[in-house]
């Protein structure tokens, strides 16, 4: 289809240069679809990444909520403890 330079007709010569401009196209359009797939694999991580940030808020959450219950049967163990403790003190100082 294409003939030599020297015997190529104004038409074989467009016809040489829209192979080429297509073959650089094409080039072109490969590595932007190799580009796209790395940027897909980027945007897949990223939601792996925000997901696994959502399940450890929520964690975190759980662990704050749990500490302030044992904080409180903490409090209410030593308030019992110290009432307990008092209690006793105040029967030995009316036995004495």
């Amino acid at each position: 289809m294409i003939r030599e330079t020297t015997d190529e007709s104004p038409l074989d010569a467009a016809v040489r240069r829209l192979e080429r401009a297509l073959t650089e196209l094409e080039k072109s359009l490969g590595g932007r679809a190799a580009s796209g797939g790395v940027d897909l694999a980027t945007e897949q991580d990223r939601a792996r990444l925000a997901a696994e940030l959502d399940e450890s808020r929520a964690r975190e959450r759980e662990l704050e909520a749990a500490g302030a219950q044992a904080s409180a049967a903490l409090g209410r163990a030593i308030a019992e403890i110290r009432a307990a403790l008092g209690d006793e003190t105040a029967r030995a100082t009316e036995e004495a």
